[in-house]
């Protein structure tokens, strides 16, 4: 049975009403999904993963390694063969019925992600019904996955032809665990690829899952899920010479890992997007109300803790405005409702583990000794005795050169920077070494263009913030990461150009 650490209510309360699921969840194999059906690691291996709410075992997960990412390339093949077959309208069909069978099962696909992710459970059935958004939107452009023809030179026909991979690698994060594993399905699998998906270790439930319902309407072999405890899982993908495509979302020190261990094994082409540290400027003429809410909700407060790589982390300020601002922000954020993710009114769940929310914590400490002023948060909600809960944090009085104003903590803490004109929100606003997203708030449209021009940024928003739009290129610059997602740039990615030549001049 799973346990409750705790007969408080808000714990008990909450667990009471999904005491018969949890127990399911706990009782149930949870293995590697190869060739359309689920077994145990090749080696027994299993690992546990926790309820970061509750600090209490949730469930034992197979835990694979080198001989199950083989035996998944071998599987991935075998399907790449069935699929590579299919006409673009075939797979598009296929896809969308994985998509509706993914739509049937979002309150299971929820619940999973909020009790292993520590997200609110409103947030994560969110999370399921964007996957299959993606899922259908990389369908819609089936026809899209097409060559060209060139001008001749009187000698004949010069065309191309796009071609898919083969297997593709993609390791994923924990903060969106299903959106992740399922979503980013769609561009691979449309343009003609096998899938070999590493769920994230804190949070692998919901991906395995979703390889159970896409053996149900997809060939076998299609996608192939194999969990892992450790970094060797993922690593055994990168070594691998026969996945020569591999797509991660990560920090930046796993991602350049991923680079050293694919050129080690083979030429491959791989994909990183990144982590971020991103700047939310406000300036003078803005509207300040509007801005106020862009922060908080720019922060991922309520979608995923702050446990997001396009939080905007580094709110950069006009002095003149920043007391008005900061307090209209940091009384936003003290109504944010902290609690247990499987509580429908839960608007911030708990951070993903124990380790992550120390790590988080030694930030907090970090900014403190360096002479940040803690506005609001730093610690755990007083109602919450247990799990890997933080109060959403705002700190004030933050200079560019601390440690919490360049580097990424993936967490609830936002960091307030005042400057004194534009020329200084830029510098500051472009000295980190990321670069994934960044936005402007001001009424003078020439303004903001001078920001839009000047930002390292590869994703910038203009009196808004966090939101993504379909078909929009996702993805940074610098440490932020290569490549594209969320469009026909992604979708492109994962085909190669074949260049033919047929020549008809014999008889000339």
């Amino acid at each position: 049975m799973a346990a409750t650490p705790s007969t408080s209510a808000p714990y008990a309360s909450a667990y009471a009403t999904r005491r018969a699921e949890l127990d399911a969840i706990a009782v149930r194999d949870w293995g590697v999904v190869i060739d359309g059906t689920a077994r145990p690691a090749a080696g027994g291996k299993t690992f546990t993963t926790i309820d970061p709410a509750t600090d209490a075992p949730l469930a034992q997960v197979a835990d694979g390694g080198a001989a199950d990412i083989d035996a998944a390339v071998r599987s991935a093949q075998k399907g790449f063969e069935t699929w590579r077959r299919y006409s673009p309208q075939g797979r598009a069909s296929a896809v969308r019925e994985f998509a509706a069978a993914i739509r049937a099962q979002v309150e299971e696909l929820a619940l999973l992600d909020a009790v292993d992710g520590g997200s609110p459970v409103a947030s994560m059935r969110g999370d399921a019904r964007w996957a299959a958004d993606h899922l259908e939107m990389f369908a819609d452009w089936a026809l899209m996955i097409k060559g060209d023809t060139y001008p001749g030179t009187g000698t004949g026909l010069h065309y191309s032809r796009l071609e898919p991979y083969g297997v593709v690698g993609r390791i994923i994060p924990f903060n969106h665990p299903l959106f992740f594993a399922a979503g980013k399905l769609g561009a691979p699998l449309m343009a003609g690829n096998a899938v070999i998906v590493k769920p994230p270790p804190q949070a692998p439930l919901s991906a395995i899952r979703m390889g159970e319902i896409a053996a149900q309407v997809l060939p076998a072999g299609l996608v192939n899920v194999v969990p892992g405890a450790g970094p060797e899982t993922g690593a055994a993908i990168s070594a691998h010479p026969d996945i020569p495509r591999i797509a991660f979302i990560g920090s930046e020190g796993t991602g350049r890992a991923i680079q050293r261990a694919s050129a080690q094994a083979a030429v491959k082409n791989v994909t990183l997007e990144l982590g971020g540290k991103n700047a939310m400027v406000v300036l003078p003429d803005a509207d300040l109300e509007r801005a106020a809410v862009g922060v908080v909700s720019g922060m991922n407060f309520t979608a995923s803790q702050g446990e997001s790589c396009g939080s905007n982390s580094r709110l950069v300020v006009h002095r003149s405005v920043a007391d008005e601002l900061v307090a209209r922000v940091v009384e936003l954020v003290e109504r944010i409702r902290v609690g247990v993710p499987v509580d429908e009114t839960t608007q911030m769940g708990a951070l993903v583990t124990r380790e992550h929310l120390d790590r988080v914590r030694s930030y907090v400490a970090a900014g403190l000794a360096e002479g940040a002023v803690l506005a609001t948060g730093g610690d755990r909600p007083e109602h919450l005795p247990h799990g890997c809960f933080l109060a959403p944090t705002v700190f004030t009085g933050v200079t560019p050169t601390m440690r919490i104003a360049q580097e990424e903590i993936f967490g609830p803490v936002l960091s307030v920077i005042t400057v004194d004109d534009d020329d200084e929100a830029l510098r500051v606003a472009n000295d980190v070494r990321y670069g994934l997203t960044a936005s402007v708030w001001t009424e003078n449209l020439r303004r903001a263009q001078r920001f839009v021009d000047a930002f390292q940024a590869g994703y910038v928003w203009v009196n808004d913030s966090a939101r993504h739009f379909p078909g929009l290129p996702f993805g940074g610059v610098k440490a932020s990461g290569i490549g594209k997602e969320e469009s026909i740039e992604e979708l492109l990615g994962f085909a190669q150009t074949k260049v033919v030549n047929v020549r008809t001049d014999w008889d000339a």
